[in-house]
């Protein structure tokens, strides 16, 4: 048994030997790129006058602009991106699946990696060695259910009550602040600027199986999350803003959540206008009727994004978004923008 386990051992540290590496905006200058696709047609123009909106949105001062995250693109290197847009001003609030804050950024944190892997392996092979597989992307099972348990621990340590993600999220933030491996995640990032985090699907994720642990371990006095209330603070930011812009990146609920705090402001008799600028990078076929949450103008029609400034690019993110991000980055419209801070409304 023992010589078995070993051959697993020296297995798996022969599929885990390569990290992925993030790539780093900061690094490369993309503005000559982005200007060449101008005069390009297909996805490259898409990519370049996605690549203008952005720039508009930073440049407008009036503008909130939301990050969504759906996919693995953390986990596929662009972690760093996400984290730089922080940093250098250029989002405002974020909302996010779990496993992109969760299982991705907050797994890293801990000092755990993900790893470049094949989408070519014996799946069955990778099952024996605790090994997950993000198409050509590897996990550690092991490193995630330690993952898994530190959330619940930290939600053994709080007040038992509901908690909105972003109010969990923030507790997350506390806790890296002491406790992390590596320095500069997404949520410690995010933390440290005020710059508040949304997962409305929140238990769909590493979060969710900490979150049932902690609660098998307290049946009567433990936390919940509450996501009717997140919805709330999320509309209370859409009302707070004098304009918006959506920098999306994938779909489905993040993208949804978003899209809806105006029919939610709407409904709760508040003036307020549509999202005024709008990208979306997806590989979602918009032919089923979903498009992982319809196309931008298909939500003008509920009366969730002007048309006027919005843009689809259908590309895998992580051949796009790093363009996009350097090209911000250094035409540096950031620098002049005021931080919206609104992690200090909710107190």
């Amino acid at each position: 048994m023992s010589d078995k386990k070993n051959q697993l051992n020296n297995r798996k540290k022969d599929l885990l030997n390569k990290e992925v590496q993030h790539i780093d905006i900061t690094k490369f200058d993309s503005r000559e790129i982005i200007s060449s696709m101008e005069k390009m047609s297909f996805v490259s123009r898409e990519t370049a006058n996605a690549a203008n909106i952005f720039n508009e949105m930073l440049k407008d001062k009036d503008c909130t602009i939301f990050l969504t995250l759906a996919g693995s693109t953390s986990a596929a290197g662009c972690m760093h991106i996400y984290r730089d847009l922080v940093k250098y001003n250029m989002v405002d609030a974020i909302i996010a699946t779990g496993a992109s804050i969760i299982d991705m950024d907050f797994f890293e944190a801990l000092g755990f990696k993900h790893y470049q892997g094949s989408q070519f392996q014996d799946d069955a092979e990778l099952r024996d060695n605790y090994i997950d597989r993000i198409y050509d992307t590897y996990i550690d099972e092991d490193e995630l259910q330690t993952c898994d348990k530190i959330i619940g621990e930290i939600a053994d340590k709080l007040e038992p009550k509901s908690y909105t993600s972003r109010e969990f999220i923030y507790e997350i933030g506390k806790y890296l602040k002491i406790n992390a491996k590596k320095k500069g995640s997404l949520i410690e990032m995010a933390f440290d600027n005020n710059v508040p985090i949304f997962c409305p699907a929140f238990t769909d994720s590493s979060a969710g199986f900490g979150l049932v642990m902690h609660q098998e371990r307290n049946p009567k006095n433990h936390i919940t999350i509450d996501s009717i209330r997140e919805f709330r603070e999320l509309t209370e930011i859409k009302i707070r803003s004098k304009g918006s812009g959506l920098f999306m990146v994938g779909g489905g609920v993040p993208k949804n959540f978003i899209q809806d705090t105006v029919i939610c402001a709407e409904l709760l008799g508040k003036n307020v206008d549509m999202h005024k600028y709008a990208v979306q990078i997806t590989v979602a076929d918009p032919r089923d009727g979903a498009c992982s949450s319809s196309t931008l103008k298909e939500a003008s029609s509920w009366g969730k994004v002007d048309v006027t400034k919005e843009q689809m690019v259908f590309a895998e993110a992580t051949t796009v978004l790093p363009l996009i991000a350097s090209d911000a980055y250094h035409k540096g419209e950031w620098k002049s923008r005021d931080r919206k801070n609104f992690s200090k409304i909710f107190g």
